[in-house]
């Protein structure tokens, strides 16, 4: 009996400890391959990746300022369906939806006055029921130029 709760203590243990390695991993991910997708743009110094299953999706926001051209990026481990991101400003108006162009994995930008932007992040399906759903990391990356 002692033993059996030996195991079920160390199962807990490393059930607590799986996530944050998940996501220590996902954010070298994102320093690894995923700055690359800015280009000549300046990294912002953050970096906002997390471990998505098919068919969740997450959102985040951000404050971008005027008079500065940006670039969304985003990336997803391999085998992961596509990624869609919506860029809404603060009336719910959609700025910009990659789905429209592809899907892209980048887009570039200016803002005519300094706000806050809601960025939502859907990753799709690749529609069997059959298989477990894939999960792995996404990234949004941003990056900026001054004129």
């Amino acid at each position: 009996m002692r033993q059996l709760i030996q195991i079920l203590m160390v199962t807990l243990f490393l059930s607590l400890l799986v996530p944050g390695e998940a996501a220590a991993q996902c954010k070298g991910f994102a320093k690894s391959l995923c700055k690359t997708e800015l280009g000549d743009y300046l990294h912002d110094g953050n970096y906002h990746a997390a471990v998505l299953v098919e068919g969740e999706e997450a959102e985040l926001y951000k404050t971008f300022y005027s008079d500065l051209d940006y670039r969304l990026a985003i990336c997803s481990a391999d085998g992961m369906p596509p990624v869609e991101f919506i860029v809404y400003d603060a009336t719910g108006k959609v700025l910009y939806n990659n789905k429209d162009e592809g899907p892209a994995k980048t887009w570039d930008f200016r803002l005519e006055s300094s706000q806050q932007l809601k960025v939502v992040v859907k990753v799709s399906t690749f529609g069997s029921r059959e298989q477990l759903p894939v999960s792995g990391c996404v990234a949004i990356m941003f990056g900026f130029k001054a004129k």
